[in-house]
């Protein structure tokens, strides 16, 4: 099998075309590949572009433990810079399918950015968009209670599930600790993407991710996109927003209807054959 490897600032992804694969191996062998000792090593890996009714482009995404993803926003942009190193698109908007909705791509001439309108986020456990007849004042958090800390939790989605965690410190320990608690934690039956904000003034935040089924990630778009609204509905932010994380910074713009456009890189890294002989592993492994 042949793959194309990319990162967004170190959240690194496989991209598996169906022209080189005609099915998406099955779970097990997602995760052998995905695997960064026995496989390829990934964040994941994106199967596409496959046919849509409703976009000019369908994308499936996997996470490494074998889950697939209903969105994500660094993957949007590798999979965008992918088409277009392909010549598949130019400069022009287009549009990609997922399980978590439709999002309009727009590359600069050059590659050198990509920007993606990532869909309108929602708040709280109904999950009602905001839009101009709502009240929008603030956002009400729920407690959670993480090896002996309390924290605020403040839950969005824009096409995948977050839990925001407003901290006066943040680190990758805590992210790694108490995130993954979080990630399972009973409140989210479905699982959930976890991040840890801090506030640096009004036009700059600073995130932790923890990632629902890849674990710790340098950054995240899909992530960013959640901090950077829930920072913005409890009036901590502006709408224009530089999300800093440890892989590098994301530019978060957010209209009056929390509709999320979100700008940033995407790297070439390598084209793989990958031999099929290390999908043979022991279970145990």
């Amino acid at each position: 099998m042949k793959f194309f490897k990319y990162h967004a600032l170190g959240n690194d992804y496989l991209i598996l075309d169906p022209v080189d694969a005609t099915t998406l191996p099955d779970k097990d062998s997602c995760i052998r590949i995905c695997h960064r000792n026995f496989g390829l090593g990934s964040d994941g890996i994106l199967y596409g572009p496959i046919a849509s009714n409703c976009a000019d482009f369908g994308l499936r995404i996997i996470n490494p433990d074998g889950s697939e993803a209903e969105k994500s926003g660094n993957g949007l942009r590798i999979f965008a810079r992918y088409l277009y190193d392909c010549g598949k698109v130019g400069i022009e908007p287009f549009t990609i399918d997922t399980l978590g909705g439709i999002v309009t791509c727009k590359i600069n001439k050059g590659a050198d950015l990509i920007t993606v309108d990532m869909g309108r986020i929602t708040f709280g456990r109904e999950s009602t968009p905001v839009d101009s007849n709502q009240d929008t004042g603030p956002l009400t958090g729920e407690p959670i209670e993480i090896n002996g800390t309390n924290y605020t939790a403040y839950i969005a989605d824009i096409g995948n599930p977050h839990c925001v965690v407003p901290s006066k410190e943040i680190s990758q320990k805590i992210a790694c600790t108490d995130g993954a608690l979080i990630e399972i934690h009973p409140n989210f039956p479905n699982r959930t993407n976890v991040q840890f904000l801090k506030i640096i003034d009004r036009d700059n935040i600073q995130i932790e991710i923890w990632e629902r089924g890849a674990g710790y990630t340098l950054a995240s778009g899909s992530s960013s996109s959640a901090a950077a609204a829930v920072a913005f509905r409890l009036g901590l932010c502006n709408e224009s927003i530089t999300v800093h994380m440890p892989g590098g910074e994301i530019r978060i713009e957010i209209s009056s209807k929390y509709e999320i456009r979100m700008s940033g890189p995407a790297t070439r890294v390598a084209l793989i054959d990958f031999d099929i002989e290390a999908l043979n592993f022991n279970a145990n492994q």
